[in-house]
């Protein structure tokens, strides 16, 4: 029996995110079928990040136990022709038998892109939130410095997380904009940190938001993590601008 770790991507656009429910299609629900038909045996995969409905990944970690014959770096290739297009697996490798995707420390990157203008370019759709006008993305900038650190985030926890504690740290907030077309710009928000609690990523980019249109000034974010209330912070904005970028394991 040896341990498996994958590194996988997906376009989450028609699953209802990673984890299995009932009646519904999820990325691990896929992976199981399929990994479970091709190795024949029973597999059930272990995910790092349990990323919600129309949430994407690029580097999204799981890993399952086998007793196949299969050279460990070679059950993408055997697996990836079986998947749907929408779902890949980038490497596969042995991983350490004690190895566990979401206890192990990690540096855990998300990207969120954003397309200003007019109207949304019809390539932006499925990956990004539209805005009609555009932010500051100093302000923006500014506002996720305070993000940075090690903080009580119950402010941006959606209601229903059910965690031990809303204590994170985060490690680094970026912010990037450049010109798709003339009149269509794209931002690319980056964070970084050691874990994330449900939709904190998505509620910390709609927070940005309200400082870069001038709802508050930056320094505001200080007030809501402080007040360590839902109703303080800024909208959760949409999945579809959601990616996994990658996770790095220290």
């Amino acid at each position: 029996m040896k341990r498996i770790k994958l590194t996988v991507a997906y376009d989450g656009t028609v699953y209802c995110g990673w984890q299995i429910q009932p009646q519904v299609p999820t990325i691990e629900s896929v992976l199981n079928d399929t990994l479970s038909r091709i190795l024949r045996e029973d597999i059930q995969v272990i995910g790092a990040s349990r990323t919600d409905a129309g949430v994407h990944a690029l580097g999204n970690v799981a890993v399952f136990d086998t007793e196949t014959p299969i050279p460990p770096d070679r059950i993408s290739y055997a697996v990836n022709p079986h998947l749907p297009d929408d779902i890949r697996i980038i490497s596969s490798c042995q991983a350490a038998d004690d190895f566990h995707p979401r206890f192990c420390d990690s540096r855990k990157t998300y990207e969120y892109r954003i397309q200003t203008g007019p109207s949304l370019l019809p390539t932006s759709r499925r990956y990004s939130h539209w805005l009609p006008g555009r932010p500051d993305i100093a302000a923006m900038q500014e506002a996720g410095a305070y993000i940075v650190g090690t903080h009580d985030f119950k402010s941006f926890c959606a209601a229903g997380a059910q965690v031990k504690t809303t204590v994170r740290t985060v490690l680094s907030v970026d912010v990037e904009e450049g010109e798709l077309l003339p009149g269509f710009h794209e931002i690319l928000i980056r964070v970084s940190g050691e874990g994330f609690l449900y939709n904190m990523v998505r509620i910390i980019v709609g927070t940005m938001l309200k400082a870069g249109f001038g709802v508050w000034p930056p320094e505001h974010v200080k007030t809501i993590i402080e007040g360590r209330d839902r109703t303080l912070a800024g909208e959760t904005v949409p999945a579809r601008g959601l990616c996994l970028k990658g996770i790095e394991y220290l």
